[in-house]
């Protein structure tokens, strides 16, 4: 019963004061909801990312070019290494193993697409036959790049979906005339709409050319003897429990074709879908915690504030508290009344600042960042998390007024003016 009386006399001791306890209540409902806020992104970015990259098969093995000089990691690989080393028999090689389905060599570059006054900036891939295959892409109308269109450098291109509509209004563009790096290209397919997105790119905003036509007319690079260069090789194997016999053969047959020493460092990497994720996951979980840290902050100014009002709560009501004494009240009632005010200010504040995380992180959700949405969703371990943390904050904010206004000797509070 007399907790019940306790906290009544707090409720209406906070109601005497709307305007003071909203106030006090501000930062807790600011540092919940910016916990919850910027948590539930960084468990957003994650999900996004690991779901973009699964839709890229998990059967499908990435060779890249790497700096052998530098430390082996994800890091180190470079799609783009200035000292490029795989090449187009590198790719016949590999197709050899026969665990592999396909083999497909990718070059890659950014390029801008114009026709009749429209452009469009996209990704460009020079690649062959077996690109859609591998890549999980499907043709909506037209034609897929052939091994006669590889074989005759031809000046052919397959649009992606979102990159037709942006040129020609719908994805019937089959026929029609672009351009890239002022050089005539005519559309002989378009792809089906894939939808999401990677690193802030549309899977739609994307191109083909065979990778001959890449590698002689587009952007030329070559290896340090003379060969056309190959930014990545993607093979698909039959089976995922195959990805460790299959990375083997691939770093035995490169090896050899590099001429490599048993000493000498790799000058490529072969990387596994679960070793990037491994990597994704790693870092938005630092991410993750630094976010979380940094709103904590916010957290800390409110509970700050929460002891300065108890503080100031007690010495305007030192008389209250003597007269309480005086009819009868121990020094435990006095100290679970003022530990109530406090977890009142607490829990309601980090009630509402939940409410708002909440709709901060779903209104975060529903942007679309060129096809790609971030899934911040709010989970219950976070609800959870912070509802516990603006409980203890509430009762240890609030400890030290309740000790003092408990340890109050009854004489000298009724003689408080």
């Amino acid at each position: 019963m007399k907790f019940i009386d306790s906290l009544i006399i707090a409720i209406k001791s906070l109601f005497a004061n709307k305007m003071r306890s909203s106030l006090t209540m501000l930062g807790i409902i600011i540092g919940v909801g910016s916990v919850i806020t910027l948590v539930s992104v960084g468990r957003g970015a994650e999900a996004t990312i690991t779901s973009a990259y699964e839709e890229l098969g998990t059967n499908v093995l990435q060779v890249m070019p790497q700096n052998p000089e530098a430390e082996e990691s994800l890091f180190s690989i470079t799609p783009g290494y200035a000292l490029p080393t795989l090449t187009m028999d590198d790719v016949r090689a590999l197709e050899k193993i026969r665990s592999v389905d396909a083999v497909v060599p990718v070059n890659e570059n950014f390029i801008t697409i114009t026709t009749d006054g429209e452009s469009k900036q996209a990704v460009l891939h020079g690649t062959t036959p077996d690109y859609l295959k591998v890549m999980t892409y499907s043709i909506a109308s037209g034609q897929f790049i052939t091994d006669h269109h590889v074989g005759q450098r031809a000046n052919v291109v397959v649009l992606g979906n979102g990159v037709a509509t942006a040129l020609f209004g719908s994805d019937e563009a089959v026929g029609q005339q672009v351009k890239m790096k002022k050089q005539r290209f005519t559309v002989i397919g378009v792809l089906e709409r894939k939808g999401g997105a990677m690193f802030g790119f549309s899977f739609d905003d994307i191109v083909m050319v065979p990778i001959t036509t890449y590698q002689t007319r587009l952007f030329p690079q070559q290896t340090a003897t003379g060969e056309d260069a190959v930014a990545s090789i993607s093979l698909s194997i039959a089976s995922p429990e195959l990805t460790a016999e299959v990375t083997k053969e691939v770093e035995d047959i490169l090896r050899r074709r590099h001429r490599l020493e048993d000493d000498d460092k790799n000058d490529f990497a072969v990387v596994s879908p679960e070793q990037v994720l491994e990597i994704v996951g790693q870092i938005t979980m630092i991410l993750s915690f630094f976010l979380g840290a940094i709103a904590s902050i916010s957290l800390l100014v409110g509970s700050i504030g929460i002891m300065n009002i108890m503080l100031v709560s007690v010495t305007e009501r030192t008389r209250e508290i003597g007269i309480r004494k005086a009819v009868g009240a121990k020094r435990r009632d006095i100290l679970l009344q003022f530990l109530l005010e406090a977890a009142a200010l607490s829990f309601v504040g980090g009630g509402i600042g939940i409410t708002g995380g909440w709709l901060v992180s779903w209104g975060i959700s529903q942007i679309d960042l060129g096809g790609m949405k971030l899934a911040a969703t709010v989970s219950p371990d976070i609800v959870i998390l912070a509802f516990m943390v603006s409980a203890f904050i509430g009762l240890a904010s609030g400890m030290y007024p309740a000790m003092r206004a408990a340890r109050l000797n009854p004489i000298d509070a009724l003689h408080y003016e």
